[in-house]
């Protein structure tokens, strides 16, 4: 499922997602090491034409990562102080190369990447929004492909 499909099933929820990464230019991505343990970078996103782009560098580490092991997970910079304006945001999936040079011209066109770079085009796996609601109740919203928008409430 790419992000068209999760704007068109969750519109309010992806709304809010692409404000909170829309705030900030960089973000933390978190992929997996040849030995399995997580690696933590930092990334820069875009949502595009209905997908959620992953740009960097070519042969860089997490490049490497997402070549060997497609999994990743994304999280929204929380930007400044203690509000986290619009909550905390995370995005996990799989991250699929792109090598079409048509595909990747079109998007060289509309962000200009340093070149060369790789490009992933991501297929999402879950989507997590937690929030704190009238100073009192923590609000975890999360979605999976299949599945409505599951929201938990806590005290």
């Amino acid at each position: 499922m790419n992000w068209a499909d999760f704007s068109s099933a969750e519109p309010g929820l992806a709304r809010t997602v692409e404000q909170r990464f829309g705030a900030f230019t960089h973000h933390t991505l978190a992929t997996l090491r040849k030995d399995g343990s997580p690696r933590t970078t930092g990334l820069e996103v875009r949502f595009l034409n209905g997908e959620l782009w992953l740009g960097m560098m070519p042969d860089s580490l997490k490049a490497r990562d997402l070549l060997r092991d497609p999994r990743f997970s994304l999280q929204a910079n929380p930007g400044e102080g203690q509000t986290m304006g619009g909550g905390d945001v995370r995005i996990s999936g799989h991250a699929r190369e792109v090598t079409d040079p048509q595909t990747k011209a079109r998007y060289g066109e509309e962000v200009e990447p340093p070149e060369p770079f790789h490009l992933f085009r991501t297929e999402l796996t879950e989507v997590v929004r937690t929030y704190v609601e009238d100073d009192t109740y923590l609000v975890v919203q999360v979605w999976k492909p299949g599945e409505p928008v599951r929201t938990l409430k806590r005290t």
